[in-house]
């Protein structure tokens, strides 16, 4: 497993997502603004994992105040600029409502307190995150059997949580088990998850994994070459309808024309009950460059108009089941993750 992001010697240090697979490379963050960046940039991405750096960026804020600060206006100033920095993932506003919650009941303990009991939350979410997907893995693993091949979009591994991961946890839970798992992995256009990310973390886990452009995932189940599919989400709603990386709506119609169970994977933390359906889901549009460019190389005119949604909405009726670290929910969903929720 490759932790995405971790607390050491008073900051914020995250593995650069942006330069996988290529190469390694640590960023380390000495202040909020720094954390904030790294989130909008997909230097550290995946819901779960930006989650759990919004709260270490709350701590790492609160940490560097100095004595007779203005403590309302600072956590006020860190609290926004984390929240704006990307609008769909549910896990971000979580982990800052959380963070929220501890300064509410600790502002009056002083400063000195206050810094560590917020930095406990944080390393309290992060070692939680971790718990929570192996647990998620083990509910999920049931679901597939030796021999299958799984095919998953986007990247849902380790690298887009505090650890372990939510659809690859699945995956690696089976393996785990002593199950035979192949994954075939979307390459995820246009920033190339799956190819750079999903491929990376199987591969230094000894899963087998197979990589195909976006374009194949039919050809392959037409052929019978895929028995389940595996996602990720950024936000669940009340009904199912589930936000994931754009192209996930497009895998699960293709999954259930040819018969094939369609199975979302992640933490309550990701379900959003404030909102019926997905038509209330934030769909955040990024730079036009990245659907210009391929690694900075530019593959188009330099200015063509260009759409970018970075997530599309996967209506409940595609969807197969919802795996939870509290356990699978099936159809009718609005009932079934209701039922979790008050676990």
């Amino acid at each position: 497993m490759h932790p995405a992001i971790t607390w050491k010697n008073g900051r914020v240090v995250m593995i650069d997502q942006r330069r996988l697979p290529g190469r390694e490379v640590y960023i380390v963050c000495r202040d909020y603004e720094r954390v904030a960046e790294a989130i909008e940039t997909l230097a550290i991405r995946g819901a779960p994992a930006i989650g759990v750096a919004a709260a270490y960026g709350v701590a790492l804020g609160i940490a560097r105040l100095k004595p007779g600060a203005n403590l309302d206006e600072a956590f006020a100033r860190i609290y926004k600029r984390l929240w704006r920095t990307r609008p769909t993932a549910r896990n971000l506003f979580w982990a800052l409502e959380r963070m929220k919650a501890v300064y509410e009941k600790s502002w009056g303990l002083g400063l000195a307190a206050l810094k560590k009991r917020l930095l406990a939350e944080a390393v309290a979410m992060d070692r939680e995150d971790v718990q929570v997907n192996r647990k998620l893995g083990r509910n999920g693993s049931v679901l597939i059997k030796s021999g299958d091949t799984v095919l998953t979009h986007c990247n849902a591994g380790a690298l887009a949580t505090a650890g372990y991961g939510t659809a690859l946890g699945v995956v690696r839970a089976a393996v785990e088990r002593g199950k035979k798992v192949r994954v075939v992995a979307d390459e995820t256009r246009p920033v190339l998850q799956g190819a750079r990310l999903t491929v990376w973390d199987l591969t230094r886990d000894r899963i087998p994994v197979t990589l195909i452009t976006d374009n194949m995932a039919a050809y392959l189940m037409a052929r019978g070459e895929i028995d389940l599919v595996i996602v990720g989400a950024d936000r669940i709603v009340r009904n199912g309808d589930t936000a994931n990386k754009i192209g996930t709506y497009g895998v699960a119609v293709l999954a259930k024309e040819h018969g094939i169970p369609f199975y979302i994977a992640a933490p309550l933390s990701t379900i959003d009950l404030t909102l019926r359906d997905g038509s209330g889901i934030p769909i955040e549009e990024r730079s036009g460059d990245e659907v210009r460019k391929i690694r900075g190389k530019l593959i188009t005119l330099p200015k063509v108009d260009v759409r970018n949604p970075a997530f599309d909405v996967t209506p409940a009726k595609y969807i197969s089941a919802i795996i939870t670290e509290k356990g699978i929910a099936r159809p009718p969903l609005t009932r079934s993750l209701a039922s979790l929720n008050k676990k």
